[in-house]
């Protein structure tokens, strides 16, 4: 699907006052810089390895979607529901992801230098070996989450709501 195609759907959609459905899709070969991808439902959508640099999906349904190796750098995210997304390798460094839905997704190697993780939902999550210098995890819910390897200080685990029975980079388990 092109670009125009995408941008099109959107719009018809946002004209007859329904939600743009962009669920199942495979996009891999879809250029989506900087789209506005707000509201959309991509559940299910396959956004490996594609350039959502600078992109807005704010409220975004990405429930199941397949956005490993992706680039979302400089992304906004807000509220955005990712509930068992893949976003292995992804780069996220400097996304917006406040009080985002990231349960049970695959973060394995992600980068998430310097995002915004303020209040976001990463519970049951897989963070092995991601890159989190310089993130806020402010009032992050990283409740059974895997962090095993990955780059965090204690000083911003101390900032999260609760890691209750998450696995510390250590490989210890948090009471």
């Amino acid at each position: 699907m092109e670009r125009e195609e995408v941008i099109q759907l959107i719009e018809t959609a946002h004209y007859q006052n329904e939600t743009p459905d962009l669920r199942h899709l495979d996009l891999r070969r879809t250029e989506l810089k900087g789209v506005n991808l707000a509201g959309v439902d991509l559940r299910y959508a396959n956004l490996s390895g594609v350039d959502l640099s600078e992109t807005t999906l704010n409220e975004a349904n990405m429930t199941g979607a397949d956005l490993s190796k992706a680039n979302l750098t400089n992304s906004t995210l807000q509220g955005a529901n990712l509930l068992g997304a893949n976003l292995a390798e992804t780069n996220l460094e400097n996304a917006n992801l406040l009080e985002a839905t990231l349960r049970n997704a695959n973060l394995r190697r992600a980068n998430l230098r310097q995002a915004k993780l303020v209040e976001t939902t990463l519970r049951g999550a897989g963070l092995v070996v991601a890159d989190l210098h310089e993130g806020n995890l402010e009032g992050a819910n990283l409740i059974k989450a895997d962090l095993s390897g990955a780059m965090v200080t204690n000083e911003q685990l101390s900032k999260t709501k609760s890691l209750k029975g998450a696995i510390l980079p250590d490989g210890t388990t948090h009471a």
